[in-house]
């Protein structure tokens, strides 16, 4: 089977299915992802036969005040997140109504809609629709954990809330997870640990954030808005590496689990205009030093503007030293001009040199990293568009052992494939 363009990679099955923010594979045949859009939260796929790929059982959500996006499962447990559906622009109508109500108080009268764009950093055309968004109070954002023991029917056990838009992208293990969350009393999404050895009450163990998040505790950001917060944190032997949006990379100790220390940062913004992604070491040394690999994440991209990219670090003295970067052109896909181009993610466990990235209208990019200081492709697949859509949206991948990929779109569909290089 092979529909779209590739080279190297083959598809082998595929659903049709809504969009996914997340995919996951578990290595015993099954891969979950997590939907960007309600009513539907999570699916369990079965790829134990990758040419036959098969839903074996969906959570669907009750309302479309929340959407489960995210998802991590560890042994038969598994943890999908509860965030606000689009926060985004409900954060921006919020802002928009109280900055309209400031400007008629201090000046006694209306700003102009050019006024308020600037100030916001919006576009003006974009400011009718923020006014028709109903301000409505969110209190149901934060992770529910299941029992999948029985993947066919997940068995819900838990449900920990949060606060404010509640929880984005995390890592879990068996016995913790690290959940990317707005709190009380913080600027943006923070750290927060939590014990999930008994899953049906999770507790919380600890907290991280940088210095100026916490608001409540006297210490004031030099930022705007939330561009400096945590996107995520990833577990790598006694440590986390956390991708920090417009604040760059940190690595954080947690040999002593009850208080985590921030040991490195590096921040590359300003210039690089895209936020950091996702930051994760390799798990064994390449070229006998220890590599780590960071990924922006590409937004409104700005004409003249480097798309977002992979990172390389060598980081075998602790530092984040930056020895190279990998981009894809352009002219590497016909769909570059069609929504998102650029970097979003790669699989987030480096056990080999290869890098499976997931590049919204560019496809899969396979990556190798095997000389740090030039990584090269060796492989893509760009699927053709669904129905209704004018580019794919490749949002995220996910390789197992025995090889096989597992490639979700942002808006419609479900790839299985084989890297054959």
């Amino acid at each position: 089977m092979q529909d779209g363009m590739a080279k190297n990679v083959r598809r082998l099955g595929q659903l049709d299915i809504p969009g996914g923010g997340q995919v996951v594979m578990d290595g015993k045949g099954y891969a979950y992802v997590g939907h960007m859009k309600p009513p539907y939260g999570t699916s369990i796929i079965d790829v134990s036969n990758p040419s036959d790929p098969r839903i074996v059982s969906q959570i669907r959500l009750d309302d479309d005040r929340s959407h489960t996006h995210k998802v991590r499962v560890a042994g038969d447990i598994m943890i999908t997140n509860v965030e606000q559906n689009e926060r985004h622009p409900k954060r921006r109508a919020a802002r928009l109504r109280a900055l309209e109500q400031r400007w008629l108080a201090e000046r006694g009268a209306p700003a102009s809609d050019a006024e308020l764009a600037a100030e916001l950093r919006l576009k003006p055309e974009s400011l009718p629709a923020l006014r028709k968004i109903e301000p409505q109070p969110y209190h149901d954002g934060g992770f529910k954990i299941w029992d999948i023991s029985n993947r066919a029917q997940p068995r819900f056990l838990a449900y920990q809330r949060t606060f404010g838009f509640g929880v984005h992208r995390f890592d879990m293990d068996e016995n913790y997870a690290y959940i990317s969350t707005e709190m009380e009393g913080y600027r943006g999404n923070i750290l927060v640990i939590y014990d999930i050895r008994n899953p049906e009450r999770p507790a919380e163990v600890s907290r991280w954030w940088m210095p100026g998040q916490h608001e409540a505790g006297g210490e004031t950001p030099f930022w705007r808005g939330e561009s400096n917060r945590l996107h995520h944190a990833m577990r790598a032997g006694d440590e986390l590496w956390a991708a920090v949006w417009y604040a760059g990379v940190r690595r954080i100790d947690i040999s002593d689990i009850r208080n985590p220390r921030t040991v490195a940062e590096f921040n590359y913004h300003p210039p690089t205009p895209e936020p950091t992604h996702t930051i994760l070491p390799a798990l064994t040394p390449i070229g006998g030093r220890r590599i780590a690999v960071g990924v922006d994440e590409e937004h409104d991209h700005t004409p003249g503007q480097p798309h977002a990219h992979l990172w390389i670090f060598d980081v075998s003295d602790g530092e984040f030293r930056p020895i190279s970067t990998f981009h894809v052109s352009e002219l590497d896909s016909p769909y570059a001009r069609e929504g998102r181009f650029g970097a979003h993610q790669f699989q987030e466990h480096i056990d080999g040199t290869l890098l499976f990235c997931a590049w919204f209208s560019g496809g899969l990019r396979v990556v190798d990293i095997a000389n740090p200081e030039e990584p090269r492709e060796v492989g893509h697949f760009i699927p053709e568009p669904r129905a209704g859509q004018s580019s794919p949206q490749t949002n995220d991948v996910d390789v197992d052992a025995s090889g096989v990929v597992t490639l979700i779109d942002r808006n419609q569909g479900f790839d299985v494939l084989a890297y054959e290089g």
